[in-house]
């Protein structure tokens, strides 16, 4: 079984990640064809750099995930809080299951319903345009949040309830308490949900396509309307680029996981100390 169980392996990986290294093969491409190699060039890069259109819509895609990403770690880390607090089972239960919504919930949906709160609202105040910049970071934060709020709650619940209270009985204000103590212990929850709420938004391409305004492009937009033309190499080597980025995102999240493990492990064994004692 063992070899069989290898090949399996082997095969499951060389079907996720064959598209992703012929694309960055060909990223490097002298020419413009997608079978042939005809030699090693950074052409593709410079033409990128010197694509103002493109290059604009990437700096609107950055902003919107740096913006949409920050505030759904701020809302869905106090969201977490809160639902850790709540003593109510069936009140935990409802929480949990709206927060499962937008995960669960199609993607062509969400953004439909979306386009018409927005469009709705947009009318009823008497806007010229109803969809801009801020229609599509709502409709970012709306998605991100339950992402973040399912990689925060868990550290609330393994984290130790007699630390908060033992800083309070120390002087410390609930809010100075949950400073000191809380964020430290969460941390790494906060900081995998912020990347993944960074990623998300980065990636997003339905629910922007039907939340955006005319005068804000994002980057799966640009490409999705590239794509009825011809899509150059110089957007393999900004997928190239992009790739390495959140690779280094997904390296830091697990150093930070790692080193909550290893937090973790040192409390037990200086529980296991103090019990043997």
């Amino acid at each position: 079984m063992k070899p069989i169980a290898k090949f399996y392996t082997a095969l499951i990986f060389l079907f996720l990640f064959a598209p992703i290294a012929i694309l960055l093969v060909f990223s490097f491409n002298e020419g413009n064809s997608l079978s042939v190699f005809s030699g090693f060039s950074l052409y593709w890069y410079k033409e990128l750099f010197h694509d103002t259109n493109t290059l604009g819509a990437l700096k609107n895609t950055l902003v919107l995930a740096l913006c949409a990403s920050i505030l759904s770690t701020i809302m869905g880390t106090a969201a977490a809080v809160g639902i850790n607090k709540l003593r109510s089972r069936f009140m935990k239960a409802a929480m949990s299951t709206v927060t499962n919504i937008p995960m669960v919930n199609p993607d062509i949906i969400t953004g439909i319903s979306l386009m018409l709160m927005f469009v709705f609202a947009g009318r009823l105040i008497g806007l010229g345009t109803s969809l801009n910049f801020w229609t599509m970071l709502i409709a970012h934060i709306t998605f991100c949040l339950p992402y973040v709020i399912l990689q925060v709650l868990p550290k609330l619940r393994q984290m130790d309830k007699s630390l908060p209270e033992a800083a309070m009985d120390l002087g410390c204000t609930p809010f100075r308490a949950f400073l000191k103590v809380e964020l430290p212990e969460i941390f790494p929850g906060i900081l995998t949900g912020l990347i993944m709420a960074f990623t998300l938004s980065l990636d997003d391409f339905v629910i922007s396509y039907f939340t955006a305004g005319n005068g804000f492009e994002t980057l799966p937009i640009r490409i999705y309307s590239m794509t009825k033309k011809t899509v150059t190499p110089k957007m393999y080597a900004l997928a190239t680029l992009i790739f390495f980025a959140i690779l280094a995102l997904l390296l830091l999240s697990n150093l930070a996981d790692v080193d909550d493990e290893e937090k973790q492990a040192r409390r037990e064994r200086r529980r296991k100390k103090r019990s043997g004692a």
